[in-house]
């Protein structure tokens, strides 16, 4: 006797259909009446589905240069008795599941029923959130690096940001003191409430899932840690059960939720819309199964993202990586095995995305061919990137990039490491010039190779023509001309060392020295004038002096030139110490410090900056006076 498969047939998705059709003609045939299989279908869905509507697609059909005639006509002829690529024919009541959003027919005939089936994201697996509506962002917000623990509690602030699913860094903070009292305070005085804009703050902290409000590519979720604040570009979907945070993350980032949500919104993905996602309440080896994808593709991410100089997790660049490189090999070796690494770990994440959109797709009982219908109205969506700062560029771009954060990271060490935070390009001051700390550094980080072959083989990697970074034929010339530049656009234009100049852009310049922004206070300014840069003048006299005795003119013409450069700095550099000021408030000739949010009594008198208040307040008046290497920094 054949055994049933009784599971098998009560999980048909089509079973009510089929028994219905089946149960229509027989009931009609009793009655002598003769009913096709169409028939009893369209009979099923007038008493189970109400009112159909009909949409034809017509669109591809309309002909042009290189095409056909336009056949519009034809195709809505032919496709009056038949589904297919042309009529979608969709129940009337299934437009309750887009109502608000913009219409989208061609979507909802195919993943109608998923609405119906499963429960929804909001209503039975998380709280979704919108967040704070920010406002006196240059007031309260600041990029992580700019400030110091001290007196005020800057929590993390996550803002949307870019495009990046399962894992991204976050580099805001938000001052948070007492709460955010200050800018409570602010905001109800200046907007008459404070709750019109401090919203979802019992949930300010906790972890969970947060997504870009407003993107063009579509859904990207990640993961929020603890400790965050969360804006409303930035809404957050914080789980019931926490077994379940991973699941979900998979679930949101695969291509047929994307599919769905398209059915909801265009590029909005409010919370409304997000809690509004149908999402199955899949079994305990599936949720398991999704969650350890997710969790592969969120920890390659984060492997990677500790080579980024600016990402929280940093800890070395890639090309000082011991658990991938080894120690023994030439530089240019290296850079081959990082370029074969990030190839195979991005191959790799690509592969488990693959895997991942598979099981979405068998969750929700989604066939092969309607999969097929569905991929072709999504149309090719964004790959898993592994380096998301890189997307679309290069090899060689890549391998250049390695060099320069290496480079990077040397000088970061030769600042980080310095009493003063003040490293001058001269030597003066009895201080080795900056380019021999670097060496040294270099020296220190690669301690089984010979420091002179090393540098060769960096600089033979400098002097490249790549597109997007300037070729230097010395470390000298990378540091004098390339490196803060860089620096400015790798820490977003807020950075954190100063290149100090006697002259700007790529002239050479007569006196030069790095400073660290965080040391870089009242005192430390008198020190660079007093010691520094008058240890410099003293010596450009000096030299010129003894060429005019000698009577080199051309030598003497040198000294001379630079004497002056580097006491035109000096000037420069006095009247920012002293916060001088003619013509009209924050008008070129105003070197203060003028903190926008702070009256004229509570602004320094002079240099004596406020980390607390940013880059952009503190660096403008270098900017204004012409004393940094680029003229142009925020």
């Amino acid at each position: 006797m054949k055994r049933v498969n009784v599971k098998a047939i009560l999980a048909d998705a089509d079973l009510r259909r089929k028994l219905m059709v089946s149960t229509i003609q027989a009931t009609q045939a009793r009655e002598g009446i003769e009913t096709t299989a169409e028939q009893a279908d369209r009979a099923y869905y007038v008493v189970t589905e109400g009112e159909m509507s009909a949409f034809f697609n017509l669109e591809p059909y309309r002909g042009g240069k290189l095409t056909e005639g336009d056949k519009r006509h034809e195709m809505f002829v032919r496709s009056l008795d038949a589904l297919g690529r042309v009529r979608f024919d969709v129940p009337r009541r299934d437009f309750a599941t887009i109502d608000g959003a913009p219409l989208a027919y061609k979507q909802l005939s195919l993943v109608f029923a998923l609405f119906r089936e499963n429960p929804t994201l909001g209503e039975h697996f998380a709280s979704v959130q919108g967040g704070m509506n920010s406002t006196e962002s240059e007031r309260f917000i600041r990029y992580r690096w700019e400030v110091m623990s001290g007196m005020r509690k800057w929590m993390s602030f996550s803002k949307g940001g870019a495009f990046s699913r399962f894992y991204a860094d976050l580099d805001l903070v938000m001052d948070w003191t007492d709460s955010g009292s200050d800018y409570k305070d602010v905001v109800k005085e200046k907007y008459g409430s404070a709750s019109r804009f401090v919203k979802s703050e019992a949930y300010y902290g906790k972890p969970g899932i947060t997504w870009t409000e407003m993107t063009s590519k579509g859904l990207n979720a990640r993961r929020l840690p603890e400790g965050v604040i969360f804006n409303c570009k930035g809404p957050c979907a914080f789980p019931r059960a926490e077994e379940d945070a991973d699941y979900l993350l998979a679930v949101l980032n695969s291509s047929l939720a994307q599919m769905l949500m398209n059915c909801l919104t265009s590029r909005s993905y409010g919370s409304t819309y997000v809690a509004r996602l149908p999402v199955p309440d899949a079994s305990r080896d599936i949720k398991s199964s999704l969650k350890s994808m997710a969790i592969e593709i969120f920890n390659a991410k984060e492997r990677w993202d500790i080579g980024n100089e600016v990402a929280g997790t940093f800890q070395l660049p890639w090309a000082l990586r011991r658990d991938l490189l080894c120690d023994e090999e030439l530089f240019g070796k290296k850079l081959d095995r990082l370029a074969t690494i990030e190839q195979g770990e991005q191959t790799h994440i690509r592969s488990i995305y693959a895997k991942l959109d598979d099981e979405v797709y068998r969750i929700y009982g989604i066939t092969d061919s309607a999969r097929k219908l569905i991929e072709g109205v999504l149309g090719e969506r964004p790959p898993e990137v592994l380096w998301p700062q890189m997307e679309g560029k290069t090899a060689e771009q890549k391998r250049m990039e390695h060099v320069w954060r290496l480079l990077s990271y040397a000088v970061k060490r030769v600042l980080e490491a310095d009493d003063d935070g003040i490293v001058p390009f001269n030597a003066v001051n009895g201080e080795p010039r900056l380019v021999e700390r670097v060496r040294h550094e270099l020296a220190e980080l690669f301690p089984d190779r010979d420091a002179s072959q090393v540098e060769v083989e960096i600089v033979n990697e400098l002097n490249q023509t790549v597109k997007g970074y300037r070729r230097c034929a010395s470390l000298d010339a990378w540091l004098d001309n390339a490196f803060f530049e860089y620096h400015c656009g790798l820490y977003k234009n807020r950075p954190i060392f100063w290149h100090i100049a006697s002259a700007q852009g790529t002239a050479r310049f007569a006196f030069g020295a790095l400073i660290h922004y965080h040391r870089f206070d009242r005192n430390r300014l008198a020190k660079l004038r007093a010691t520094y840069l008058r240890d410099a003048i003293e010596e450009f006299r000096r030299e010129a002096s003894l060429a005019d005795k000698a009577g080199a003119t051309a030598d003497r013409l040198e000294w001379q030139a630079k004497l002056e450069e580097a006491q035109a700095l000096d000037v420069k550099l006095q009247a920012i110490q002293e916060g001088r000021h003619e013509g009209a408030e924050g008008g070129d000739r105003d070197l203060r410090i003028l903190t926008p949010w702070k009256t004229s009594e509570e602004r320094p008198n002079g240099w004596d900056p406020d980390l607390d208040d940013g880059v952009k307040v503190n660096i403008e008046p270098l900017q204004k006076a012409g004393v940094l290497r680029v003229a142009k920094v925020v």
